[in-house]
């Protein structure tokens, strides 16, 4: 009983010593799952299915993530604050849609909550 136990015991540290290497390659690689995956030795898919497993590892993930983001947006203002158009425009467009930067227009309900449409299908008599 006791070899099983050790088996269970080795594939357990095995997994979290993995999750380990792969959080740390997430980090270095921008949130880019596939690299961080490829320099951590395993599958791609397999962060996804240790994510649906792990809310620990998700919520790891998902903190890399937000610092991935805020690194992103903290270059994105530094642009911005150099004058760069692409810039300015990206972050206006993004930010600022209710200041009417949009391409597009984006039909929603009441302050931006679902439309409720019904659409009724009436056919002519047959008379």
């Amino acid at each position: 009983m006791e070899k099983s136990e050790d088996i269970v015991d080795k594939k357990t540290t095995k997994t979290t010593l993995k999750k380990e290497a792969f959080s740390v390659a997430l980090e270095k690689a921008l949130g880019i799952v596939s690299q961080a995956a490829r320099q951590a030795g395993i599958e791609r898919t397999t962060p996804y299915r240790w994510m649906k497993e792990d809310e620990e590892f998700k919520d790891r993930v998902e903190e890399i993530q937000n610092v991935v983001g805020d690194f992103a947006e903290t270059k994105l203002y530094e642009l911005v604050n150099d004058g760069n158009p692409s810039a300015v425009i990206f972050l206006c467009k993004t930010k600022f849609k209710n200041r009417g930067y949009v391409e597009r227009q984006e039909i929603t309900g009441v302050d931006g909550s679902n439309l409720d449409i019904s659409i009724e299908v009436v056919y002519p008599d047959k008379d």
